[in-house]
């Protein structure tokens, strides 16, 4: 494929579920090698808009390919080149981490097998876990088996729903030192997660809500195009003053952080002003960059009220 030939380029996909709109009309293109994050709140609709691209659903509506193959025509196609990885650990707890790969190998039909896994687990740094029972591993290395099995046929796509989700910052990290190193190599990956952090790494995002796109671009797209004014208070008891901030006229959102406040609004003229009265020398206030956490809060909220 093409570097200049989106991986994934879809049009207005469309899912119901017993007459409720679960994605609505949804468009998106992603690029060979891109690291794209999906994201929204639980009920969004981003398991199954991974599980239409992947073959595994097949959408009411709309069009569009994914790895050069129609996704409503040739679905069986996709499959076998994607590396799909589910929100639950799906392996064989009962099973050793050999048994495991070596048991998806077969299943994905694979030549050379042997060398294969072992080569595999050497890669991925699970050699002193062999031989021990998957369900014994503590959460970040399940998480790593599941990646291992979701790589083995070397596919040139990963669905990754959620794949970070219970896990320690350790494991998260080094689930993203892999991510990066295999887009280097051109792999292309759709992650959805709940994790600002890990938004915040990835090359683009899209964010779901209620089955519709609100949102999509690189991080500082996203929060520049949200138009929010933010500032930082510090000082004094930040607490007491939160309650007091929050029902002032132009102020959208008030988030604590450790010992500050996040103050925004999307007027920046009305909540300086809403602001002035609290500007005393018992605070310090500066003005900040949203963060991807408050844009996202403002679009559910303006969401909510339409």
């Amino acid at each position: 494929m093409a570097e200049d030939v989106p991986v994934i380029d879809v049009q207005d996909l469309s899912k119901s579920f017993n007459g409720k709109v679960v994605v609505n009309q949804l468009s998106l293109r992603v690029s060979p090698g891109e690291i794209y994050g999906f994201l929204g709140p639980n009920g969004s609709g981003k398991t199954t808009f991974i599980r239409m691209l992947c073959g595994l659903l097949r959408p009411d509506s709309g069009s569009g390919v994914c790895l050069g193959f129609d996704i409503q025509k040739e679905a069986e196609k996709i499959k076998p080149m994607v590396g799909y990885m589910s929100q639950r650990f799906s392996l064989y707890e009962d099973l050793s981490v050999l048994e495991n790969l070596t048991f998806m190998g077969r299943i994905y039909g694979l030549q050379n097998l042997k060398p294969l896994v072992h080569d595999s687990i050497e890669r991925m740094g699970l050699t002193r876990f062999t031989n021990q029972l998957a369900g014994t591993l503590s959460g970040g290395w399940k998480q790593r088996l599941a990646l291992t099995a979701c790589l083995l046929h070397r596919p040139r796509l990963l669905l990754l729903d959620e794949p970070t989700a219970g896990v320690d910052p350790k494991a998260r990290r080094d689930f993203w030192d892999d991510i990066y190193r295999l887009s280097e190599q051109g792999v292309t990956s759709l992650i959805s997660t709940h994790y600002m952090d890990e938004a915040e790494r990835c090359h683009r995002l899209a964010y779901l809500s209620y089955g519709n796109l609100l949102t999509a671009g690189t991080a500082d797209e996203v929060i520049a195009s949200a138009g929010l004014t933010s500032w930082l208070v510090s000082g004094g008891n930040v607490q007491a003053l939160a309650a007091r901030l929050k029902v002032i006229v132009g102020v959208d959102q008030v988030v604590p952080f450790g010992n500050t406040l996040h103050v925004s609004g999307h007027d920046a003229e009305k909540l300086e002003q809403g602001l002035q009265p609290f500007m005393s020398k018992e605070y310090r206030w500066q003005k900040t960059n949203a963060n991807l956490e408050e844009v996202f809060i403002s679009l559910m909220q303006d969401r909510e009220v339409q």
